[in-house]
């Protein structure tokens, strides 16, 4: 099988380098400026390698916005919001919140738009989605262009392709994993020469515990504590759903996806997508330390049936078609049912926000 550009690339490092870190790996993978998967493809529907929820059903992004228009409210209604969206793919959310939120205008007069999206390809698509739209919209290759003052950030499926650190113990310690080139030519999984100093300080107990062999990962990206900051500092909140594990644990989550189907990661870098599963107990503690409240997580298929997903689908069927009524059913039941192949028990639900705005909607406590 010919190589791919970046694995090329990528041997030719490994070569003058040594071994590549997962997370080097990964990125280039994701976001190489020539060879990137999210640089170069609209990764997104039946023609991709995957769906999201907003592709899935209309309902979810209606929900959302129906969801920002609250926690505008409970911050006090300012008239000039930045509603904030976080790798939008190709605008499809962004356009259900916005036709959504036309139900409260003065909301809607408030908003401006700001679209944070490195890919080139999905960006042309969100500018022709977005563009026939009243609203102003802004684009911005990270969050840290978006200017200041009071904001609403929302972000689907957009932490899991952050890159991951990964580390494997062995019998005197914690070592790097990295991907090398075997005696027969091949990228495959190794160690690094040296143990991570102090590694086993700084992981929780459960991690320290691990057997022989297990893998941890974690994230240094920044991103969580930039957000955080910004709630709390400048009012707001910031709203997460993406697939993870609700408490820090040992284990390896990397996948790749290609054509709807897992694949290998090392086979063709570049050509498939990487993730792995968020942590979100390590999420809301990079949240909480910079002072945010955090609500959640709880289970997406929780979440939108909290927003009222029942309701605004029976409301959608009363207006549809009959031929179109058995797939609007099948679309929300993958949103919150708990199967395999179904999101609402694997995708997660989580905000951090500015204290002082109380509970958010949907993240209430459930009623005796």
């Amino acid at each position: 099988m010919a190589r791919s550009p970046l694995e090329i690339e990528i041997r030719r490092r490994i070569k003058l380098a040594g071994p590549m870190p997962v997370r080097q790996f990964m990125t280039l993978c994701l976001v190489d400026p020539e060879h990137g998967y999210y640089m170069t493809r609209d990764p997104l529907g039946r023609g991709g390698d995957f769906v999201t929820s907003p592709e899935i059903s209309q309902v979810f992004g209606e929900l959302i916005g129906l969801w920002t228009a609250s926690v505008w409210h409970l911050m006090g209604n300012p008239e000039n919001i930045r509603l904030v969206e976080l790798g939008p793919g190709r605008g499809t959310m962004m356009l259900d919140i916005l036709r959504a939120v036309q139900v409260v205008p003065e909301f809607r007069a408030a908003i401006v738009v700001h679209m944070v999206e490195i890919s080139p390809v999905l960006r042309e698509r969100q500018q022709q989605a977005l563009g026939p739209i009243d609203v102003p919209v802004m684009w911005h290759s990270s969050f840290d262009e978006v200017p200041d003052g009071p904001l609403i950030v929302v972000a689907n499926e957009f932490f899991d392709a952050l890159p991951v650190n990964q580390a494997i113990k062995q019998l005197n310690g914690w070592y790097e994993r990295v991907v090398e080139i075997d005696g027969d030519g091949n990228l495959v999984f190794g160690i690094a020469n040296e143990t991570i100093p102090l590694f086993e300080q700084l992981v929780s107990a459960n991690v320290r515990d691990a057997p022989f062999g297990a893998i941890c990962e974690w994230r240094t990206d920044s991103l969580p504590l930039a957000l955080s900051q910004r709630v709390v500092r400048q009012g707001g909140a910031a709203l997460v759903v993406d697939y993870g594990h609700v408490e820090s644990a040992p284990g390896e989550t990397l996948q790749a996806v290609g054509g709807h189907a897992f694949a290998n990661p090392l086979l063709t870098p570049g050509e498939v997508d990487i993730t792995a599963h968020v942590d979100f107990q390590a999420l809301a503690m990079a949240a909480e330390s910079m002072g945010a409240r955090v609500h959640g997580p709880v289970d997406q298929g929780q979440f939108l049936r909290n927003l009222g997903v029942e309701k605004r689908t029976a409301a959608l069927k009363a207006y549809a078609p009959r031929e179109k009524i058995d797939e609007i059913d099948f679309a929300v039941r993958r949103l919150l049912g708990e199967g395999r192949t179904e999101m609402g028990k694997l995708f997660k639900a989580m905000a951090f926000a500015d204290p002082n705005l109380g509970t958010l909607p949907a993240f209430e406590p459930a009623s005796e």
